[in-house]
């Protein structure tokens, strides 16, 4: 959906070809979801097909020009209004292959999680380093620039999160390890601190054991 709107507002700004809507879509994201021109083309007949855009003026060669109509402009606008909708989020292929691997016989999940984080840090790198290029020079003046300096920004936020997620997702894996050591999900060994805390866990559930079993009371 993000398409179908971003291609709407760059026609509020005027009528444009398919390519010219394709190269703006990119710079303003400084390309960071690239689109080829089959998508843009048929992005653009269902939105002339829902009457929010129409032709403008003869061909140039095989290419059609474009311009918002008035109810591309209405929907364009409630678009702008309402909130990105987060309770159907989209899939996520890393949280997917990580609840596929956990419980997995023969899957090294603590492999896969270090891989990623590896990736995950070396794109947050890259995205530092452009934002640095970014505001070099006094910073972004166009509306072009900043468009793809908050891109980066969010692109930083969102490798930073997962991150930190990646994190949890260790140390939870770790602990459920401890708890059942006959059938360890990774192949990773806790630090010495985590060792410590295992067996002190451990002899605390043999001892509540044995009181169970005989009955005894404990001092």
């Amino acid at each position: 959906m993000s398409i179908r709107y971003g291609l709407l507002a760059l026609l509020d700004y005027g009528p444009k070809y398919g390519s010219q809507l394709r190269a703006e879509f990119e710079s303003r994201t400084g390309a960071t979801w690239p689109l080829n021109i089959g998508q843009v083309y048929t992005t653009l007949g269902r939105l002339e097909r829902d009457t929010l855009i129409e032709p403008a003026g003869e061909r140039d060669g095989k290419q059609q020009r474009y311009r918002i109509t008035e109810a591309g402009r209405r929907e364009l606008a409630e678009w702008y209004r309402q909130p990105v909708d987060r309770t159907h989020p989209s899939r996520d292929e890393l949280a997917i292959k990580l609840a596929m691997a956990v419980g997995t016989q023969g899957v090294d999940v603590a492999g896969i999680i270090q891989a990623q984080r590896r990736h995950t840090l070396k794109a947050m790198q890259d995205y530092t380093r452009l934002k640095a290029q970014a505001l070099a020079d006094g910073g972004p003046e166009s509306g072009e620039e900043i468009a793809w300096l908050l891109v980066l920004e969010q692109l930083i936020f969102s490798a930073e999160a997962e991150a930190r997620w990646l994190d949890h997702c260790e140390s939870r894996l770790l602990r459920l390890a401890a708890r059942r050591p006959a059938r360890p999900l990774t192949g990773t060994e806790p630090d010495d601190n985590g060792a410590d805390e295992n067996v002190h866990h451990a002899e605390h559930t043999d001892h509540r054991d044995h009181h169970h079993i005989t009955g005894g009371s404990t001092a």
